[in-house]
């Protein structure tokens, strides 16, 4: 288990899931990589009275910033503890994405966070962490959360 993946959204579990991934890192000697999948462009945007393209373009470029520094800050402090880490920021679709990456980089464990919902949400509502076990061939780590 050399290369551990973690998706990470910008919410209360991301520490979860990377106190998680370090504490198997620093006991199979693996790098962790973290990856947050950024919205993809929008093919189409409508803009509001006052704004134009540029504003649009400046706001997302904005997110985009912070979303870049706050998954860069996660790794640094993993590679201050010691754990080998990088930091992953891509635009496109969620599963998609992980899957290529999971291939590309050799991953060999996703930790993914798993909320426990009821059977009604979970009938309606498909969750990245059950698309990602279904399309895994890679083990998937479930972290219960909530």
């Amino acid at each position: 288990m050399k290369n551990i993946l973690i998706p990470i959204e910008f919410d209360n579990i991301a520490q979860q899931l990377i106190d998680m991934g370090a504490s198997l890192a620093e006991k199979f000697h693996s790098k962790i990589w973290l990856i947050h999948i950024a919205a993809p462009e929008p093919d189409f945007v409508q803009y509001t009275s006052g704004t134009g393209p540029n504003d649009e373009r400046e706001a997302r470029a904005e997110v985009l910033k912070r979303e870049r520094r706050i998954i860069q800050k996660y790794s640094d402090e993993l590679n201050d503890k010691g754990i080998s880490s990088k930091a992953l920021m891509v635009q496109g679709q969620t599963i998609e994405t992980i899957m290529e990456k999971v291939e590309s980089l050799n991953i060999d464990l996703i930790i993914t966070g798993n909320n426990k919902h009821g059977f009604i949400y979970k009938l309606f509502i498909e969750s990245v962490s059950n698309e990602i076990i279904k399309k895994s061939e890679i083990p998937v780590l479930l972290v219960p959360l909530g």
